[in-house]
């Protein structure tokens, strides 16, 4: 680093100068002469300023104007009533026994035989409960009340060539519903034609046919 000294002659003496004096002298105003004429007023040109003839809209007042909400002092759902409750609770109790499966007709099915009889036995195929069927040959009536219990019980019927309907209806579904039953089919031969079973709401019917050859 290189150090630099500098050297004043003792001879000469420092002198500051003054700083020169910029500040403008105030000019005198001068009051123009009273006049008589009216002053000159130039209007806007409303083609550079149409605001003038259709103004701005005032940013506060063009905001939409809300309307208080309308307190309803009518509720908008309707109270609920306890006893609907009750009431579709043993609604849908009422359709579980008696099951909407079972409100409807049942085919047991068609068998061909060339026997000149047959033997139908049924009996409940669930726990007794008090279930009574009635028994159709043709659309004829041939048993009016059957009560069914654990023991297989039944009828004989000599076949007619052709078509053999047998009908069962449920004249009630017992004490736990539905109806039910197991039934069998033999013929004149002691075999079995057909074993199955029905499930039956009140007034429905079950059938088979029987088709001698």
């Amino acid at each position: 680093m290189t150090n630099s000294y500098a050297q004043f002659e003792s001879g000469k003496k420092f002198k500051a100068i003054p700083p020169s004096n910029t500040t403008p002298k105030p000019e005198k105003k001068t009051t123009p002469p009273p006049t008589d004429e009216f002053p000159v007023i130039i209007p806007p040109n409303v083609y550079k300023s149409p605001d003038i003839i259709k103004p701005a809209p005032d940013p506060v007042s063009s905001y939409p104007v809300r309307k208080p909400s309308e307190i309803s002092m009518i509720p908008q759902n309707q109270f609920i009533n306890p006893g609907d409750e009750i009431r579709d609770k043993l609604n849908r109790k009422t359709d579980r026994q008696e099951g909407i499966e079972y409100r409807r007709n049942q085919s047991l099915g068609t068998y061909k035989t060339q026997s000149l009889s047959a033997k139908v036995m049924y009996r409940d195929a669930q726990s007794v409960d008090g279930d009574l069927i009635r028994v159709y040959l043709n659309g004829k009536i041939i048993q009016t009340q059957v009560y069914l219990d654990s023991n297989f019980k039944g009828f004989e019927i000599t076949l007619e060539k052709g078509f053999n309907k047998i009908d069962f209806e449920a004249l009630n579904q017992g004490e736990s519903g539905p109806n039910t039953a197991e039934f069998r089919v033999y013929d004149d031969q002691e075999k079995l034609v057909s074993a199955s079973e029905w499930n039956l709401a009140t007034g429905f019917k079950a059938s088979i046919i029987l088709v001698k050859e």
